[in-house]
């Protein structure tokens, strides 16, 4: 037995959800990712049916995937670098400070902020430390756009579920 037909309006809701969503992971005040998974999850929570549940858990697997893969790929970037996990750390708490000292823009100035005085302090150099800066700034782009295509995909793979319903 299918579940009941959504309005239009349920469905454009949700894909205003999932928008917002998306706009998360580029403008880091919203948890990106995690709103545009609860969006389909209430979507298929109203519709219950097999369709539903499955978009549901293909998102689910494009949401893990994506995790694991923006912390991944990127550090692994940082190491082939020769950057040290020490430096990163100290990147990942400047930027977590940053998150909340200055809204929207914090966390990824922070990050980089943090990585440039880690290797300044390490290097001893300005100069020396450029070079991991840059690193960091790519590592950094690497994570978003990654996040940012899971999250395409994941709306994708619901609008696929809203035609086909």
């Amino acid at each position: 037995m299918s579940g009941p037909d959504l309005s239009p309006l349920t469905d454009l809701l949700v894909g205003g959800a999932i928008l917002v969503g998306l706009a998360g992971v580029v403008v880091p005040v919203l948890p990106g990712l995690i709103l545009v998974l609860a969006a389909i999850a209430v979507w298929a929570l109203e519709r219950q049916d097999a369709l539903a549940w499955t978009v549901l858990g293909v998102a689910a697997a494009l949401f893990c995937a994506g995790q694991v893969a923006k912390y991944l790929v990127p550090g692994r970037r940082l190491k082939e670098a020769g950057i040290p996990g020490r430096t990163t750390l100290a990147g990942v708490l400047l930027g977590i400070v940053g998150f909340f000292v200055i809204p929207v823009v914090g966390l990824p100035l922070g990050f980089v902020l943090g990585i440039f005085l880690a290797e300044r302090m390490r290097l001893g150099s300005t100069a020396l430390a450029r070079p991991s800066t840059a690193h960091a700034l790519r590592a950094a782009g690497w994570s978003l756009l990654i996040e940012l295509g899971t999250g395409l995909l994941m709306a994708g793979t619901w609008l696929v579920g809203v035609v086909a319903g």
